[in-house]
């Protein structure tokens, strides 16, 4: 049976960037490039970049043959950041469709290096810590035309923030107009507890309405609910009511996020009856 695809374009388009090779699913190369492929061809314009480290882009040109587009979210430290786009600009396949740099012990130096090698149109987001440093790095990329990288979860339950945590990290953002990527634990649409290791995980959609609700003003504790409510019936109704307009405002604070298997949020869209997917491959 032929999986099925995307049949029309709507708000979830470039939400979902492809993690393969990081925890936990960690695909070798050798099959995440043409399932990235794969992914492209089936759900279209709904896949955002193949998410790549610096140190694995000769790995990935290894797997990546001809001249047919490859778009690539690169991975790099800021010492390492003239290479890593030069050498994805260089490359006859590769487009550079955004950079990422992580957690930088000096973000202006970080936001300098940006400036100096990106081409306006690529977008790039610099990790933000938990805790005391936060403002000052947002600060810095309220400054600059970068979003904010946060992460929502990891490999231990101390890597996901309560819902107050995370709260407080994107009113920090909204209240100084930095867009948002996240990172990490966001593989289903509605906060849930995984049934293997019984970490509570955000919900993507969840952290729609979140950011949604701070762009209207609402509070803290109003957002804190929001990232709490685990009835999907619920969220997605929530986001079904929403006009085009304030779809658009939502993803234009909440860009993206990396997700290790692009199908399982899309799946996740389509049984809340949020997305229309059809078996014909587009042409």
């Amino acid at each position: 049976m032929t999986a099925p695809t995307a049949s029309r374009r709507g708000p979830f388009d470039g939400f979902f960037d492809d993690a393969a090779l990081f925890p936990p699913g960690d695909a070798p190369m050798a099959r995440a490039v043409p399932a990235h492929r794969e992914l492209r061809a089936r759900l279209g314009a709904l896949v955002g970049p193949f998410v790549v480290p610096a140190a694995r882009l000769d790995e990935l040109s290894a797997h990546v043959s001809g001249d047919a587009p490859f778009a690539v979210s690169v991975i790099a430290a800021p010492g390492d950041l003239p290479s890593a786009v030069g050498r994805v600009l260089a490359h006859p396949a590769f487009t550079l469709a955004a950079v990422e740099v992580p957690i930088a012990a000096d973000v202006r130096r970080a936001v300098t290096a940006l400036d100096d090698l990106l081409p306006d149109a690529v977008p790039a987001g610099v990790g933000v810590p938990r805790g005391a440093g936060r403002g000052a790095v947002l600060d810095v990329l309220a400054v600059s035309r970068y979003r904010a990288k946060l992460r929502t979860g990891g490999l231990r339950a101390d890597a996901f923030p309560s819902p107050a945590e995370l709260a407080g990290a994107l009113r920090a953002c909204v209240t100084r107009g930095v867009a948002v990527k996240c990172t990490a634990g966001l593989h289903h649409a509605v906060r849930h507890t995984d049934p293997v290791t019984g970490f509570r995980h955000h919900g993507f959609l969840n952290v729609l309405l979140a950011v949604s609700a701070l762009v209207d003003g609402a509070s803290a504790d109003d957002v804190a609910a929001l990232l709490g409510e685990s009835d999907g019936h619920g969220v997605a109704a929530a986001v079904r009511a929403w006009t085009p307009e304030r779809a658009a405002r939502a993803r234009g604070v909440f860009t993206a996020f990396g997700t290790c298997s692009v199908q399982e949020p899309v799946d996740d869209l389509v049984a809340l009856g949020l997305l229309s997917l059809s078996d014909r491959i587009p042409s």
